[in-house]
């Protein structure tokens, strides 16, 4: 018997018999690791247990603790569900099936329009596959023979048309279903034991508006009931904390079909809340040398042609002409991004080493042609306002900004409590830019992030084309990411653009760019904030802070006095003035989740005070007007 050895991930080497199994391997390391592998990687590639090592690979076992298991595990539910829809509609046309962030979908041109008593049928159906211990069997054929293969599936055959003449094509089969796959998969189908199918939905093939509108039904599937139970829980509390539905109970915001899909109306609540948070932000930036611009919502094509948005980010732009008298017809374009007016404004003049860095910030308005089907309440908008700030510097100051970005960053992220961490994102194959620039920026943002702790992962080849990039993720109250802060090192608009400025020796150099957002969207970050806080905003940004609550109506002329006092400090006052119950009124209040309740009555004027009813904690006693607007201001940040 031949011999070979294998790498395992501490360095060690392991004997096996050639033609041994990645699920033999397991197993030779020990019988619990055998019974554990659901796949395996080779050399980092990932493979079905059944893959045959070769001598001198390095053999990686993947478990259920792995990384890569959620999405092996996914990938093999999507399998089985396709295998359900076609025993329960044998003339399905199937589309493709991949796992995705927390589950799994596969589109399917089925011509009864699936419901909710369909995705039962067909999750007891893969019960019933699961409880079959079906194997996952791998093949190999020509692009000919696959061909033959999918003879009837329009979808799979437009796919093997596509592929290079000589591809070897891989194909998965367990039970009654064979797929176009490149794997791996779980070993049977008796690994699925914790899964859902959450709902159906409309997906045009191939995500081409022109092309058929499939069926598309979407799953979840967890390594344990206990995962599952776990993540359905989340569900429930991101669906109770909705921002569409809070928005609407406490009167921040709308949507107008009419007015088009993706364009936010703030009422009048809202509209103080985005003035407080720019306001604030304002107030900080000043503090940190930064300077405030204000650029147009238009541009001549002619600036996005020289941006190269034109070219490669037009389908997500509106362009429309405008008639000059005894001219030809102008083409101009709404920005979809901010960053074209810093670099005009920096480019006006002739720019200093003295100069640098230049900080320049802008809550910027911006318009993107989002697809319907992606526009989703203030999370995806199709207008929305960034925080966006432009720093020109020279190349030994880039570490220094990048510093003070994320020290702001971390301010931002303290004053609303949320954990964070980040990413950073390197130089990929394709690129602009010198290798010696590159390792500058690169170098840079990691020095940065180690010099205060933060933890974060690299992204290798994952950065821009025209730099390398920082993102920050934050995690809300019930764990969910969100990817928010970004610091971008960009080696395309300075060249683009021929900016430049003098050196101390009277030299002409390019600047480095960087691009630095905090919150991103204003109004992605308002809705995160609305459902990280369900409504219950911190006092300093509720719209209302205080609301008083006269118990008669001889209360009330002291009610409106105790307003006018509180205004006075600053406080942001409401009195339910209303001829309602008592119990009404704390309802109201306790619905617009305003932070302090004032109850006025007899003892409250006899003894000039008001009771206190704190938001979380109830019932604080009675306490002066005086200390009461003290209490409210304080907890400005």
């Amino acid at each position: 018997m031949v011999e070979i050895q294998v790498l395992l991930p501490d360095g060690s080497g392991l004997s096996v018999s050639e033609g041994s199994t990645v699920g033999e391997v397991a197993s030779t390391i020990g019988a619990g690791l055998g019974r554990a592998a659901m796949a395996g990687k080779l050399d980092g590639e990932l493979v079905d247990v059944t893959h045959v090592v070769r001598d001198g690979q390095r053999v990686e076992i993947v478990t259920s603790k792995s990384p890569e298991a959620l999405d092996v595990l996914r990938h093999s539910a999507a399998h089985v569900m396709a295998e359900a829809v076609k025993q329960l509609f044998p003339e399905t046309q199937f589309g493709i099936g991949p796992p995705i962030e927390d589950g799994f979908y596969y589109d399917f041109d089925v011509e009864h329009s699936l419901n909710d008593e369909d995705l039962t049928a067909i999750e007891e159906r893969m019960r019933e596959i699961v409880a079959e211990e079906l194997t996952f069997e791998r093949s190999e054929l020509d692009k000919l023979g696959a061909w033959d293969a999918f003879e009837g599936q329009e979808y799979k055959r437009e796919l093997i048309q596509e592929l290079p003449e000589d591809e070897t094509v891989s194909l998965y089969g367990q039970g009654t279903f064979t797929d176009l796959c490149r794997g791996p998969h779980v070993p049977h189908t008796g690994w699925l034991q914790a899964f859902k199918l959450m709902k159906v939905a409309g997906a045009y093939w191939r995500g081409d508006s022109e092309r058929p509108m499939l069926q598309r039904v979407y799953g979840t599937a967890w390594l344990s009931d206990k995962d599952l139970e776990a993540y359905l829980e989340r569900l429930r509390q991101a669906e109770e904390r909705d921002h569409r539905r809070i928005g609407k109970e406490l009167d921040l915001f709308s949507f107008h079909e009419e007015a088009g899909s993706g364009f936010v109306f703030y009422h009048p609540k809202g509209a103080l809340m985005i003035r407080l948070l720019i306001e604030w932000l304002r107030g900080l930036l000043e503090e940190r040398g930064y300077e405030e611009i204000r650029t147009p919502h238009v541009y001549k094509a002619d600036v996005w042609k020289t941006s190269g948005h034109y070219d490669f980010y037009r389908e997500h732009m509106y362009f429309f002409e405008v008639e000059e008298e005894g001219k030809e017809p102008v083409e101009y374009g709404v920005k979809p991004m901010n960053c074209p007016g810093a670099v005009l404004v920096y480019g006006d003049d002739v720019r200093s080493y003295r100069d640098l860095p230049m900080r320049l910030y802008e809550f910027g308005t911006v318009y993107r042609h989002e697809m319907s089907g992606v526009v989703h309440g203030l999370m995806r908008a199709r207008g929305f306002t960034q925080d966006d700030a432009h720093v020109f510097c020279t190349a030994d100051q880039v570490r220094s900004e990048v510093d003070g970005m994320l020290e702001f960053a971390d301010t931002v992220m303290r004053t609303f409590g949320f954990e964070y961490s980040a990413e950073v994102s390197t130089k990929p194959l394709k690129c602009i830019g010198c290798d010696d620039d590159w390792c500058t920026a690169t170098e840079a943002l990691v020095d940065a992030l180690e010099a205060r702790g933060l933890p974060f992962d690299i992204n290798e080849g994952e950065g821009a084309f025209y730099g390398p990039k920082i993102d920050i993720k934050l995690h809300d109250a019930i764990g969910r990411e969100w990817q928010l802060s970004t610091i971008q090192v960009d080696f395309n608009f300075p060249e683009r653009f021929g900016l430049t400025y003098r050196t101390a020796e009277n030299t002409e150099e390019r600047p480095f760019m960087l691009h630095r957002a905090i919150l991103g969207s204003l109004e992605r970050f308002f809705g995160i904030l609305i459902e990280h806080y369900a409504g219950a905003f911190p006092t300093w940004l509720a719209p209302v802070q205080v609301v008083i609550v006269p118990i008669a109506d001889r209360h009330l002329e002291y009610s409106e006095g105790v307003a006018r006092e509180l205004r006075e400090q600053g406080v942001r006052v409401g009195v339910y003035a209303e001829q309602e119950p008592m119990r009404v009124k704390i309802a109201k209040a306790q619905q617009q989740k305003v932070p302090y309740m004032l109850v006025v009555g007899d003892r409250e004027i006899e003894g000039g005070t008001v009771a206190v009813r704190d938001r979380t904690q109830g019932d604080i006693g009675a306490m002066a007007v005086s200390d009461v607007a003290e209490l409210v201001v304080a907890q400005q940040p």
